[in-house]
């Protein structure tokens, strides 16, 4: 099933149930999470910066019910998931992609059988702007023109000024100044594939190690732009809506624009592990992934600034990994 389809079956399900509002609603028919005896060890995890938080989040939850349990987290990047997976120095491998064909390839190399995607909440890859930047609205190919030396998505002229973008007055001959990730980032690469078609980044992209430092440097300079989750979003930046082509309308980085896949980045974030067909997890990792599709892990979602899954969703992320709802 692609992510696509995920997409839209969680806007079906959203939209004719579950209230939409300024807060996000978790789902009410996910289920509370219930401790269970022999749950013990350690949770390892290692995969993408964007998650990073929200798998402390989940582990902090977790060991709130199992005290004993301990947290070794690592956050450098989705590139770094696969091989921590392959290697068996993770037990989880959070992802703000889905995972490339070679990386599935090695994968089942080593092990006869495909990475299990768990499709944990669902992001909105924004795009930035300072504050006090008034910019209406971006189109992707504006965005593939501002961010791009290849120009893939077809606009005619290279954009390096915000008075190219119709601003004027003081902003009109402020030079526009990139923020982004490193190339080990999920959120990279899948900018890189969505809004720049594949092209190549410019040179000229300030490239930091993780999301918030996107959004702080974008917060801390008034031709700043850059590209991070809407989990970071501060008061000091501005989310800018976007429109897929010209001529079309601009979609804000609301939540109901996320779920119906309207706003052109709209994406999940996944959690892989291993999970050898026909067989048992073992019980805390069993137990970490029902916390996870739980009221109480979604909650946690909300609580990060990202958007939950509902009961459908849930249900069948259990029932890939051989969990009982």
């Amino acid at each position: 099933m692609t992510a696509r389809t995920w997409l839209l079956q969680t806007a079906a399900a959203i939209l004719s149930g579950v209230t939409l509002s300024a807060q996000v609603a978790v789902d009410p028919a996910l289920p509370e999470y219930r401790a269970v005896p022999g749950v013990s060890g350690t949770i390892t995890s290692v995969g993408s910066d964007t998650l990073n938080n929200l798998m402390t989040l989940w582990a902090e939850g977790f060991r709130a019910v199992y005290p004993n349990v301990q947290v070794a987290i690592e956050g450098k990047g989705s590139a770094t998931a696969p091989p921590a997976l392959i290697a068996g120095t993770a037990a989880f491998g959070p992802m703000s992609r889905e995972m490339k064909q070679k990386e599935i390839d090695e994968f089942e190399a080593r092990f006869g059988y495909k990475p299990t995607a768990l499709p944990t909440s669902i992001d909105m890859l924004a795009v930035y702007v300072h504050r006090d930047n008034p910019i209406a609205g971006l189109t992707l190919p504006q965005v593939d023109a501002l961010f791009s030396k290849s120009r893939k998505l077809g606009h005619p002229t290279d954009l390096v000024h915000w008075g190219q973008l119709g601003l004027r007055e003081a902003w009109g001959g402020l030079p526009v100044s990139l923020y982004g990730r490193n190339a080990a980032s999920g959120t990279y690469g899948y900018f890189k594939e969505h809004a720049l078609g594949k092209g190549d980044f410019k040179d000229a992209v300030k490239e930091q190690p993780g999301s918030s430092a996107v959004v702080q440097g974008v917060a801390t300079d008034r031709g700043g732009i850059g590209y991070s989750g809407i989990g970071y979003k501060t008061a000091d930046v501005r989310a800018v809506p976007l429109a897929a082509s010209a001529g079309d309308t601009f979609i804000p980085a609301t939540p109901e624009n996320a779920y119906t896949g309207e706003y052109p980045l709209a994406r999940f974030l996944y959690v892989y592990i291993n999970a050898r067909p026909g067989t048992a997890l073992d019980p805390l990792r069993r137990e970490f992934v029902r916390y996870i599709f739980s009221r109480q892990g979604q909650t946690d979602v909300v609580k990060d600034g990202y958007f939950p899954v509902t009961a459908a969703i849930a249900q069948q992320a259990l029932e890939s990994v051989g969990i009982a709802p």
